[in-house]
């Protein structure tokens, strides 16, 4: 293996992905993709603090 402070070689890294992951499934064709549409509210921003029952909860 590569000695401390000198980064992987990439067959050292594909060993390494080799053990984690083993044999990866082959990767999706771009006709076998479809378009996802999230439902979900987003997950990147907090949610409204404008609930008087939340705010009660929170500072009570």
């Amino acid at each position: 293996m590569a000695e401390v402070g000198q980064p992987f070689t990439d067959d050292e890294y594909a060993f390494l992905r080799h053990v984690r992951f083993g044999v990866l499934p082959p990767a999706a064709r771009p006709e076998e993709r479809v378009e996802l549409t999230e439902t979900d509210p987003r997950r990147d921003r907090p949610e409204p603090d404008d609930d008087p029952v939340r705010w009660d909860l929170r500072h009570g």
